[in-house]
Formats: structure tokens, C-alpha cells, sequence
């Protein structure tokens, strides 16, 4: 199951090619960028330089001094802090004590939950299908039967859409913008890093603009009302899924806790081998360290309790008046012809996993709230083969996705209850 986690994780967030726009120009531009290297190594070779003195002038000592440090220094491994399984049993986050609980962790869970009992809101992974989930609250506030959630869950997208649903509905404005006013040059730039295919630093400038101050004192006011916002991650070192209790990390109130905020939501996202990890600060045996975190998908793909609660055999109940999850995905399979390059065959490859892991999570957690008799809501995006985004995070297409949960949201049936339907495979619905 670790390996297909760690496979499926590499497309978590996208149903497209995530390297440009159109996918057909990227071999031409990855075979031009590496001549100039191949012939510069080449040229380093006092045999080649000699045969080839007209190719390699450009590399000699005269025109360009020292011209093997730089790109040896470019293509380093970055370094970490030392680390050990010791640190991770004692790190914590200075300052707040409460700030996280392995997603395992059944005791750390219940002692993070409010105190009183209410409805609760759990959203999916999905990438740019997020934007079904933010129209559909904006309907559904709209509608004016939307509850104020004693607990709101987030992964991978849906911690990006978490904060603003957490607070209610006078942030609708801000899931909308997040989902209609955004494409793929404000989530990453295709340059590869040294941990990661691309690189995701405007992903890091918008969550910067979108996750102010105000926000955070939000977010904080509505956690001392007892209500709770968590986000999942997944810590690469222990190997084991996160949870960050955003309400007690935005409390601290000061820049550090901002900071975190932000890190926290970029790791969520932080899809292993595509985008780069987030390296969070903690203190540990009395000195100062990092851990590694990434996509909280690779340990679920949606999160409402620990495994163990949702597992057939739990005496425990899940502690909630009515559970409400929006699934940021597609959920069942659609014929699209796979065309011969990497990015195709590895994405259409791990939608395949990605799917069927929502699935089974949308399965166990709805037989554990039937079992503890909590009413459980189920609303996805229905989308055809046809409905297909021109490339990651189309605007046009998630301006229609998004106008589709708006109806949803304002209509007779946003949920629904009976999710054998949604679940079933396409052959024999």
C-alpha cells in the first residue's frame, strides 16, 4: 500500500499534464536545455576538445575561466540538519505544544476534538476539480441552509479550500477567487529542482497574498469558540500522515505562527517527485531542526478520523451530529486515449490509484458513520470524458466546474446519502 501511496501521490492534485500547457513542445525544450551541457562535458576531455576545436572554443579556459564548478555546485543534493527517529519522537513546535497529532492517533484525536458536538466537513484531494467543491459552497451558502462546522478537514486541495470554508460563508469570496481566478503559472513554474520536477514558489506567493494576518485571526477567534480546522500532511521521515490543528497554530498570533500557517498549507500540497517538500522548524533534545513533509494524500485522500476509527472492527464512535464530504475528484473511471509520452502515461497511470483510494475512502468512512449513526453526505463533481480541462488548472474550465457546484450547492439535493450509486463502476450504472 506504501508503494502505491508513493506512486499515486505524484499526480494527486491534477487530471492533466502538469508540465505546460500544451504537453507537445516539452521533449523539444528538455533536448535543447541539455546539449549545451552534454557538449560541455564533453569538451572537458582533452581527446574530444582536441577533435572537436571549433565546438568546444566556447568552453575553452580563455572564454569562460572555470566553467565546471558552477553547474557541479547547481546540481548538489541539498542538505538537512541531522535527524534521527529520536529527534522525531521528541520534536515539538516551539511555542505550541498542541500544534499537531499523527493522523494514527486515536487518543491525540479525540483529545483535539470540541468539546461539544456538531456537523462536520471533510474535503478531498483533487487539484483544479477543487473548484467543483468551492462553487458548491458558495451555492450552498447561497441557498442559506449552509451549518457553521464544529470540525473542517483539508487535503491536498482541499486544505487550500479549508481555512476560507472553516470560517464561513463571508470567505466565500475567497474560495472563488482561488478557483476562477488562477491557472497553472500561479501554482508552479516548470524548472526543476533538485527534489522536484518543478517548482512551486508561486504556489508559495499566492498562499502568502491569500493567507493574511486577518485570516489568521479568524481562524483563531472561531478555535477558541471551540471549533477546529485540521490539515493533513504527510511527515516523509516517520512515514506516517500528520495533522496540524490550524486553530491552536494561528492562537500563537505572531509572524513564527504565520509562517507555519503557510508552510503547513504548502506541504499539504507538496505532491512527492512533482512538487518540492516543505522542510517545517521544530525543536527536538534541545536543538533546532526540520522535518520533511509533503502531500497529506499519500496517507489518505480524504481525513475525518484516525484509520483505526474508520476500520470495520472500531468500538470507537465517530463523535459528530452529521458528516458532509465533498470529494474534489472525479470517481469514476472515463475512457481517454493515453497518448506515448511520460507525462501521459504516469498520469493517466496514477489517476487510476488516485481514484480508487478516494473511493475506498469514501466507502469505509461512510459504512463507519452508518455504523455510528451519524447522517453522512456525499456531493462529487459528475464529469464525462469529455468535460476535460486544456492542461493543468485550466481557467475556463474550472470557471465552468466551478458555476456546476454553484448549482449544485443552491439546489434541492447538494448531498446525497446513498453513495453505492456514485461508487459504482461506469459498466454497470
Amino acid at each position: 500500500m506504501r508503494i502505491l501511496a508513493a506512486a499515486i501521490s505524484l499526480l494527486i492534485i491534477v487530471n492533466a499534464p502538469v508540465l505546460a500547457q500544451d504537453p507537445t513542445p516539452a521533449p523539444p525544450r528538455a533536448a535543447k536545455a541539455k546539449k549545451p551541457r552534454d557538449l560541455a562535458v564533453q569538451c572537458a576531455k582533452p581527446a574530444f576538445a582536441k577533435a572537436n576545436p571549433r565546438s568546444c572554443v566556447q568552453f575553452s579556459k580563455q572564454n569562460t575561466p572555470e566553467p565546471a564548478p558552477a553547474p557541479a555546485q547547481q546540481s548538489e543534493t541539498p542538505t538537512r540538519p541531522d535527524f534521527t527517529a529520536d529527534d522525531q519522537a521528541a520534536a515539538v513546535i516551539p511555542g505550541v505544544p498542541d500544534a499537531r497529532f499523527w493522523a494514527d492517533s486515536e487518543k491525540e484525536f479525540l483529545k483535539a476534538l470540541p468539546a461539544t458536538p456538531g456537523p462536520w466537513l471533510a474535503l478531498s484531494t483533487g487539484g483544479g476539480d477543487g473548484a467543483f467543491g468551492a462553487g458548491l459552497l458558495n451555492g450552498w451558502s447561497e441557498s442559506g441552509k449552509r451549518p457553521e462546522f464544529s470540525v473542517v478537514t483539508g487535503v491536498s486541495t482541499g486544505s487550500l479550500m479549508a481555512p476560507f470554508a472553516f470560517i464561513g460563508s463571508s470567505r466565500d469570496d475567497g474560495l472563488k477567487r482561488a478557483y476562477t481566478e488562477y491557472n497553472a503559472g500561479d501554482i508552479f513554474e516548470d524548472v526543476k529542482t533538485a527534489e522536484s520536477m518543478v517548482d512551486t514558489w508561486p504556489l508559495k506567493r499566492l498562499i502568502a497574498k491569500e493567507v493574511t494576518p486577518e485570516l489568521l485571526a479568524q481562524i483563531a477567534e472561531a478555535h477558541r469558540q471551540g471549533r477546529r480546522l485540521f490539515i493533513a500532511t504527510t511527515n516523509l521521515d516517520a512515514q506516517r500522515g500528520t495533522i496540524w490543528n490550524m486553530g491552536a497554530i494561528a492562537a500563537k498570533g505572531d509572524e513564527a505562527a504565520l509562517k507555519l500557517f503557510r508552510d503547513i498549507l504548502a506541504a499539504s500540497t507538496a505532491i512527492p517527485g512533482l512538487f518540492p517538500p516543505v522542510l517545517i522548524d521544530v525543536e527536538a533534545n534541545g536543538k533546532k531542526t526540520q522535518e520533511m513533509h509533503a502531500d497529506g494524500g499519500l496517507a489518505a485522500q480524504v481525513f475525518v478520523a484516525p484509520e483505526s476509527m474508520i476500520n470495520s472492527y472500531s468500538k470507537t464512535k465517530i463523535p459528530a451530529t452529521q458528516l458532509y464530504l465533498i470529494a474534489n475528484n472525479r470517481l469514476t473511471t472515463e475512457f481517454a486515449m493515453t497518448e506515448r509520452s511520460l507525462i501521459f502515461v504516469l498520469g493517466h497511470s496514477i489517476a487510476v490509484g488516485v481514484q480508487a483510494m478516494l473511493r475506498v475512502n469514501i466507502d469505509r468512512t461512510a459504512a463507519a458513520a452508518k455504523r455510528d449513526g451519524v447522517p453522512f453526505y456525499l456531493s462529487y463533481p459528475a464529469l464525462s470524458s469529455a468535460e476535460q480541462g486544456k492542461g493543468a488548472f485550466d481557467p475556463e474550465f474550472m470557471k465552468g466546474l466551478f458555476e456546476q457546484g454553484v448549482a449544485r450547492g443552491k439546489g434541492s439535493e447538494p448531498f446525497v446519502q446513498d453513495v453505492e450509486p456514485a461508487l459504482r463502476p461506469p459498466a454497470e450504472k
